[in-house]
Formats: C-alpha cells, structure tokens, sequence
C-alpha cells in the first residue's frame, strides 16, 4: 500500500471518529437536557473523560506515527486503530450500560406519583362524565324526562291509588246502613250461635247421662246398712200423708250422695201444703230455710228447698218439679222470709214465676233484658256482650 493511501486512510479514520465523538457528545448534551441535574452533572464528567481520552489517544497515535518508520508506522496505526476499536467498543458497552440503567431508573417511576397520577385522571374522567350528563339532561327536550323521575312518579302514583282505594273502603264501610252488617260479623255471629247450642247440647247430654247414672246406681246400691236418717224419712212422710193427703208426695229417698239427706218429691198442687205443714208442725218444726234454687232439666224445670229443724235436729230436701213453658210455683215468702232473694235470683235467671211473692223484680239484671242466661237454650241478644 502506497503511503498517500495509508494517509488517506488514517485521514478517513480520524474523520469518522471525529464524527462519531461529535456524535456522542451532541447525544450526551441531548440526554443531559432531559435529565435532572445530579444526572446532568454525572454525564458532563463521562463526556469529558470520554473527550480527553479520544484526544490522549489521538496525540500518542501521531507521536508513535511520526517517530516511526514507514513499516513500523503501518503496524502501529494497525495496533492504534485496534486498540482505538477496543476503546471505542468499550465505550460504547460501557455507555450502553449507563443508558441501560438510566432507562431502568426512569422505568421505576415512584409509585406514589403514579398513582396520584392515575387518581387525577380518574377525577378528571369522572368530573368530565358528570358534566357530560349535565349538559346532556340541559339539552334535552321537555318530553324526555329522566327514566329515574318517570319511575319515581310511577310509584308515587300507585302508593296514592292503593291509599286512596284503602280510604274508599273504609268510608264506603262507614257510610254502610246499619241493616248490611258485615258478612264477617255475621258469620261470627252464627259460629258463636252454633258454637253455644253445641256447648249447651253436650252439657244438656252430659247432665242427663249424670242423671241416668246417678239413677241407676241408687236403684242398684242396696247397701247392706239401712240409712241412719231412714227412720227420720219414714216419720216425717207418715206425717205428712196423714195431715196432706196420700198423694201430696210423688215420691221420697235418702239422698246417699249428698250425706243421707231425706228427700220429699211433692206434686205441684201440694208442694205449698207439705211446706206449710213443715214449718208449723210441733214435732217437726223445720224453722229454717238454708237454701233454695232452681234448674233447668230441658225436660222440666225443678225448684230445690234445703230445710232444717233445730227440735229434730234434721236436714231435709223438699223439691218440685214445673212446666218448662210456664213454670209457676206458689212463693215460700210467707212461711220463711229467708225465700225472698233465692226466689227473685230464680226469677231472674230462670224466668220461673213465684205468685204470692211480695216483690218479685229481677237483682241481677235490668228489667228490660231479654232472656234467662241460666236457661239451656239461652241465646244471647248481642252476641258480642
């Protein structure tokens, strides 16, 4: 090779990295402007160590060239062009790496600022939207209107009708005449009706089996001990037949199941006689009415006068029985006063009437009520009382 191509050669070379140093360094002040200044400062100091050693190098390759002869000078450029390569692909690995680590740097943005970043953006996005709502609700017609306030209206509307209809039910119940009783109240009034002749039926059936058995049981209990009052019930019917008549009893027992009481049976033409001949007969002298009550039998109706003789020292039970339709029975006031309240109680719950009685009036209820509650067949005349 001649030596005017190896100079214009090395020339070339020299151009090229003259160039490419230019390169480096307008990209060095490029990136330097972009980044902040603790990095600006780290890139100026490469930049010039970088400059000053192309230079270093530039000035040894002359000197080495000009002291050498035309062969030698040859290998030297060979050794200064390898060695310049080397450096410059050195270099350029190293400022591959800076450039590596700056874009890590600027990759790891903080974390916080992103964040804060991607909230602005969020509240811009969510502003823009409800602005863009706003605007679009603002120019939109009068006819259409927001489905949200249709809906509201809809249901406002319904809620009045249903509360509307609710008050037209109630005065249209209110403005009822008093004939057009409420189906309900009618029916109750039957179930409660039906319910109360059940309840007096099974208690109707109850005291009659209770009457059978208590029946049967006296005619079947033949006890081996005669009743201690048996002779006492002997006397007193042997004294009334002989005062009263023969047929003034219809019949006469020992009551074992209320503690042996001699019990007289009388007809109801008679019954007022056996009394008065009860009370003023010398040897019985039954001076003292403890009780007396009435009962509803369905059947019949029965009056029941507990007596007791001080002289005898004797308990006796004198009982009629009446006419349920018209139950009239002469009044005891006369003979025991004690008969005056037990008698206007009977009257009262019963309806049985006691002629004679010297102020027969209703003590537990009005006179103006309606019925007899102790009567089986008693139908309340308000049910709901």
């Amino acid at each position: 090779m001649s030596e005017k191509e190896d100079l214009a050669k090395q020339k070339a070379e020299a151009a090229a990295k003259a160039k490419a140093a230019a390169l480096a360094r307008k990209q060095a002040k490029a990136e330097t402007a972009e980044r902040p200044e603790g990095d600006i400062d780290i890139a100026k100091q490469k930049a010039a160590a970088a400059a000053k050693a192309a230079a270093l190098a530039r000035k040894q390759a002359k000197a080495e060239t000009a002291e050498k002869p035309e062969g030698e000078i040859d290998i030297a450029k060979q050794k200064a062009a390898a060695a310049a390569k080397a450096k410059a692909a050195a270099l350029a690995k190293k400022q591959a790496k800076a450039e590596e680590a700056e874009e890590k740097s600027e990759g790891e943005i903080d974390i916080a600022k992103q964040k804060a970043a991607a909230a602005a953006k969020a509240k811009a996005a969510a502003l823009a939207r409800k602005q863009a709502k706003a605007e679009e609700a603002a120019e939109k017609p009068e006819g259409e209107i927001d489905i949200a306030k249709q809906k509201a209206a809809a249901a406002a509307k319904a809620k009045a009708a249903a509360l509307a209809k609710k008050q037209s039910k109630a005065e249209e119940a209110a403005e009822k005449p008093e004939g057009e009783i409420d189906i309900a109240k009618r029916k109750a009034a039957a179930a409660a009706k039906a319910k109360a002749a059940a309840v007096a039926k099974a208690k109707a059936a109850a005291a009659a089996k209770n009457r059978t058995a208590v029946q049967e049981s006296e005619e079947a209990d033949t006890p081996s001990e005669i009743s201690p009052n048996q002779s006492k019930l002997d006397q007193i019917v042997s004294a009334i037949e002989s005062h009263v008549g023969q047929g003034a009893l219809l019949e006469n027992y020992i009551n074992r199941l209320s503690k042996d009481v001699p019990t007289l049976v009388a007809n109801p033409d008679t019954y007022f006689s056996i009394a008065k001949f009860l009370r003023y007969d010398e040897q019985l002298d039954f001076s003292y009415l403890s009780e007396l009550h009435g009962t509803d039998f369905e059947s019949h109706m029965e009056i029941y006068v507990h007596l007791h003789s001080f002289k005898m020292n004797q308990s006796v039970a004198l009982k009629v029985k009446l006419d349920r339709d018209t139950p009239v029975i002469p009044s005891l006031v006369p003979l025991w006063s004690g008969a005056n309240w037990p008698e206007c109680e009977a009257y009262d719950l019963l309806g049985i009437n006691f002629y004679e009685h010297p102020d027969l009036k209703r003590i537990l209820l009005g006179e103006d009520w309606k019925g007899y509650p102790l009567r089986k067949d008693y139908e309340p005349y308000d049910v709901e009382v």
